[in-house]
């Protein structure tokens, strides 16, 4: 009997732990970044079988070049990942698993895992070049047994067991892993004396399998043919012990105990039926608001429908927020600022965390919400976006239940990211145009930029070659013209866009701080081992002055700072605000490098037009420049210097909205 003519090729949609499968969609439920969400993933042989299988079908372009999980997550994107780890959820409350089962898949799983962190350490000790390979393989490579758990038809059951080391190399090889991967599989268990010849990858997997089950033969096989100690091999799988009943224990999955699956199965169920109630309220949420407060109030009513609690509504807008729905008795007209943040409200939405009150409180905002409400209790939940906080959900309980919460959560997150959506969709909006063509440009600029970059690199190479002061002055004057048409090209990247008030100029520092270093990144920074850091302020950073002032004093002393520092230095800007002297609000401007330090003679005439340290081809303006910008703006500025290094500190003055009287 051949497998091609009797057994069905196998279902991969296989069980997991539901601890597991929890723990992953509470990861894509707070949008953690793919790296954090790879890690969750990487650690159960289901869900990464589920992932290669997807980012390696023709769904998502060519075949066979996905060997790992966070290649995987990169190719698939955020929501099909979502998608991915809802749709196992929901199949894995499908699966009829028997108590023994349970305690089979549990032991699988520690195995599995013991294997691939194995594979992984003497991947690295054997310096194999790809230590992630192995330890997805060492993951896999007894998949077969996972498929052969979850079959009901005993002869297909048995198969799957006897043939599992095939059922992974045929599994590795439709990915693209290779020939040597689907060697590795195969031989996984050959004899250790059938080891000495055989592949690096193959010893790998054969051998973490063993030390994995801490077998005698294997750790004497690791002595041999790795020429590891027995000392250190032992030493290696106490700690990779320690680190799987770590992960266990953060999951309560018990290694030495028995293993019920049932608390978390019903977990799993409630969140999943949860999951569905938040998606039919949302699926009656109006879709043709464009504004942002029309949403939020329709979502309002739709999370009092979902919960039965009354709920306010806030919109955040600049640094105000303005209450535009209730659920409970008529809308009075309240917009309060956000900051400073001493009610549960403002302090919610400041901290982007949920915050809750009950009882007597000190602070009259929260007596009168609470007041609105006609509850004792309430609890202000902050709406997460990729961008700047929409708003704030508030709802008044008693005692509101951990069950009730998490669907509250539920209904924020999916909330947030709809909204995130709408501001997506009017960017297609006609009055949107304008800032796609800009797009558009910055991008055009930005392919200018390339050949730009490499050619002040071949510059930086010709002057470390050159001896003749005449030849280096030529070669200055031309990266300076470089310089200078670099900066051209970002001023028409990035016009001066931000409407003025009262007919002044209006600029954000982080703005323009941002921009600037983009482009600064490709050249000042190019060279291996020096390092652009930004350090850029929460707080608005607005200041009374063009972009173009902004912009010059920028270019000035981060070019001054990027010469100065050697290949493995550092220059860093900071930005704070608001920072308060003398009675008044200031952005605080921080530059600094660790370079020599300025000498004596410059220091002296500090912000002067003289010659400076940097060769005939300098004139010495920039500071000077840099100086009057400063006072054009009615600013302040000083310098630090020494042997470790050179900081310049500016305060502007700060804009800051008049109260309302």
């Amino acid at each position: 009997m051949t497998k091609q003519q009797s057994m069905p090729y196998p279902d991969i949609q296989l069980p997991s732990l539901p601890e597991i499968t929890l723990r992953a969609m509470e990861a894509c439920r707070r949008d953690l970044s793919y790296r954090q969400i790879g890690d969750i993933l990487s650690v159960d042989a289901a869900l990464v079988t589920r992932i290669l299988a997807l980012a390696n079908s023709s769904l998502f372009g060519r075949t066979g070049e996905v060997h790992s999980v966070e290649q995987a997550l990169l190719r698939l994107g955020t929501e099909q990942v979502q998608t991915l780890v809802l749709t196992a959820a929901l199949r894995q409350v499908l699966f009829e698993l028997g108590a023994d089962q349970w305690q089979q898949l549990r032991d699988f799983w520690r195995h599995a895992l013991t294997t691939a962190l194995m594979a992984r350490a003497l991947a690295t000790l054997t310096r194999y070049p790809s230590p992630e390979e192995a330890f997805t393989l060492g993951l896999l490579h007894n998949v077969g047994e996972l498929i052969a758990l979850k079959t009901t038809d005993e002869s297909h059951r048995e198969y799957y067991l006897r043939h599992h080391a095939d059922i992974a190399a045929d599994l590795v090889l439709s990915w693209g892993f290779g020939d040597l991967a689907a060697d590795a599989m195969r031989h996984q268990q050959a004899s250790p004396d059938a080891l000495q010849d055989a592949s690096h990858l193959v010893k790998l997997i054969n051998l973490s399998t063993r030390l994995a089950l801490s077998d005698a033969a294997g750790i004497s096989a690791t002595i041999t043919v790795f020429d590891l100690n027995e000392e250190l091999t032992r030493e290696l799988k106490l700690r990779i012990d320690r680190e799987v009943s770590a992960l266990a224990d953060s999951l309560n999955i018990p290694l030495t105990s028995h293993y019920d699956a049932a608390p978390a199965m019903q977990t799993l169920e409630s969140k999943l039926i949860g999951q569905a109630r938040v998606n039919q309220v949302l699926t009656g949420l109006p879709t043709h608001h464009r504004d942002l407060q029309s949403m939020l109030a329709a979502a309002t009513g739709s999370l009092t429908m979902l919960t039965g609690l009354p709920v306010l509504g806030f919109a955040a807008s600049a640094a105000e927020l303005t209450l535009v729905a209730s659920s409970h008795g008529p809308l009075p007209d309240l917009s309060i600022v956000s900051t400073p943040a001493r009610g549960v409200l403002s302090r919610a939405y400041s901290d982007n965390t949920t915050l809750g009150v009950a009882g007597p409180t000190d602070s009259v905002l929260d007596r009168q919400l609470l007041n609105l409400l006609a509850t004792p209790a309430m609890t202000a939940v902050p709406i997460p976006s990729r961008h700047a906080c929409p708003g704030v959900m508030v709802l008044g309980s008693d005692t509101p239940e951990p069950a009730v919460m998490d669907l509250v959560q539920l209904f924020v997150d999916q909330l947030g990211q709809r909204l995130d959506a709408a501001q997506a969709d009017n960017l297609q909006h006609p009055q949107w145009q304008a800032e796609l063509e800009h797009q558009q440009l910055h991008r055009q600029i930005h392919e200018i930029n390339n050949p730009l970059t490499i050619i002040r690199q071949y510059l930086f190479q010709l002057r470390q070659k050159q001896e003749d002061p005449q030849v280096l002055d030529n070669l200055d004057v031309i990266r300076e013209e470089l310089d200078r048409a670099g900066g051209l090209l970002f001023a028409l990247a990035t016009p001066d866009r931000r409407p003025s008030i009262e007919g002044q100029p209006q600029t954000s520092v982080n703005d323009n701080v941002r921009a600037l270093a983009e482009l600064f990144e490709e050249s000042l920074f190019h060279q291996d081992g020096k390092q652009l850091r930004l350090e850029p302020s929460r707080g608005r950073t607005d200041v009374a002055a063009s972009a173009g002032q902004i912009r010059q004093l920028l270019i000035n002393l981060i070019k001054n700072a990027a010469e100065a520092i050697d290949d493995a230095g550092t220059v860093s800007i900071q930005t704070a605000a608001p920072v308060w002297q003398n009675g008044h609000p200031w952005v605080e401007l921080v530059i600094a490098d660790d370079g020599p330090g300025l000498p004596a003679a410059v220091q002296q005439q500090l912000f002067q037009p003289v010659v400076s340290n940097k060769g005939a081809g300098h004139s010495g303006l920039g500071l000077s420049i840099v100086k009057q910008l400063t006072d054009d703006m009615e600013g302040i500025i000083s310098c630090r210097t020494g042997p470790s290094g050179t900081l310049f500190r500016i305060l502007l003055p700060a804009i800051v909205d008049e109260p309302d009287h």
